[in-house]
């Protein structure tokens, strides 16, 4: 089995933890595999986790009546995958379903929010990470916004 430790060390998202604080993280962490169409959360289901994609596709979803899922973003190797168990009611928004046999490694959002309430700093780290995705993520969001609604201006 790979060291776990060593692999999120390596990871770009956690470049510059103290070792303390990757040893904690390692605490909650976990090897996956989803398989092809596998559902990897649905909207509306309690949020308790986070992954870092190390190979495969995971595409985030909606489903829209008469339409069917439609595809909002695709998370591929080396991205991080959810952030919703970080912020209450800790409730996922959309479906994400993997487009190819997906490993992962899962990070237990319950575990990590117990570590954050018990070490502050380890807690900020983690803010200051995923606001940077979610911010990253309102944007593409803005830029499909301007590409559907944008042309019909004028």
């Amino acid at each position: 089995m790979e060291n776990l430790e060593r692999i999120l060390a390596e990871h770009p998202f956690f470049a510059g933890l103290a070792p303390q604080h990757l040893k904690l993280l390692v605490g909650c962490a976990s090897n996956m595999v989803f398989k092809e169409g596998q559902f990897v959360f649905h909207e509306g289901q309690e949020a308790n986790y986070f992954y870092i994609i190390r190979h495969g596709k995971v595409a985030v979803e909606t489903f829209i009546p008469q339409k069917g899922p439609i595809v909002i973003q695709t998370r591929s190797e080396g991205e991080v995958l959810g952030w919703s168990w970080l912020v209450h009611p800790y409730r996922w928004h959309f479906d994400a379903r993997a487009m190819e046999v997906t490993r992962a490694i899962v990070l237990d959002g319950k575990c990590l929010r117990g570590k954050c309430e018990e070490d502050h700093d380890l807690g900020y780290e983690m803010m200051k990470r995923f606001t940077q995705i979610i911010a990253a993520r309102l944007e593409a969001t803005r830029i499909q916004l301007l590409d559907v609604y944008g042309s019909s201006k004028g």
